[in-house]
């Protein structure tokens, strides 16, 4: 797996050209950390864009939902995709409303779908949705049968043709501007984690596992 990836005519950035990179380390860091992913798709009624979950599985992204996704019901091993995943870091406030930004990462890939067919092998995608979500949780969760596998498509696009772009830092104002009284500065965000909530519904007695109430994430 080479360290750098594919830069073609769709992943070469123009805009802000400085913000980009290849480096596969950097988009896998960046994979690892989101949640969400926004997966581009041609389908007879147009182009879709759908948020998923997803997972990293070596050098391959994987994404699922139901047999009877009306955009998964008649895949196949062709379906170009796209995968998008952004995290953001800061509201950049300038001077000027011009100059006005996000702090962020992302990484943008294409490629094209596999369907996984094999029993195994989706167990393993499966495995790597649920502890990218929560590591741990997988070896204390039901693991899924026979019925749930066959309904659900489960997809994996090879990590090739991608690129990463970040933002981070102070506002840039232009030099004309900074001499404007207004405040500027950067608000950062991340994602908060509240105290578990037990399932009402729950009766045991085991309490709250370690990866839950200590769960972070970045």
């Amino acid at each position: 797996m080479s360290d750098a990836l594919r830069q073609t005519d769709k992943t070469t950035i123009s805009r802000h050209s400085e913000r980009a990179t290849y480096d596969r380390e950097v988009a896998c860091a960046i994979l690892d950390e989101g949640l969400v992913a926004h997966v581009g798709v041609s389908t007879p009624n147009g182009v879709i864009v759908i948020p998923m979950t997803y997972a990293r599985l070596d050098d391959e992204l994987v994404i699922h939902g139901a047999v009877a996704s009306r955009w998964l019901n008649n895949i196949d091993d062709s379906l170009p995709i796209s995968i998008c995943v952004t995290l953001l870091d800061g509201l950049v406030l300038a001077r000027s409303a011009f100059s006005h930004s996000m702090n962020y990462r992302s990484v943008v890939a294409y490629g094209t779908a596999r369907l996984l067919k094999d029993k195994a092998e989706k167990q393993a995608a499966f495995k790597a949705l649920v502890d990218h979500m929560l590591p741990g949780r997988w070896t204390d969760c039901k693991q899924p049968d026979d019925k749930e596998i066959a309904a659900t498509t489960v997809l994996a696009m090879k990590l090739d043709e991608a690129s990463v772009k970040i933002r981070s830092g102070p506002p840039k104002d232009a030099e004309k501007d900074m001499d404007q009284p207004y405040w500027a500065g950067v608000i950062p965000l991340g994602i908060a984690v509240g105290t578990p909530q037990v399932d009402p519904a729950y009766d045991g007695d085991a309490g709250v596992p370690e990866y839950a109430s200590n769960y972070s994430r970045g």
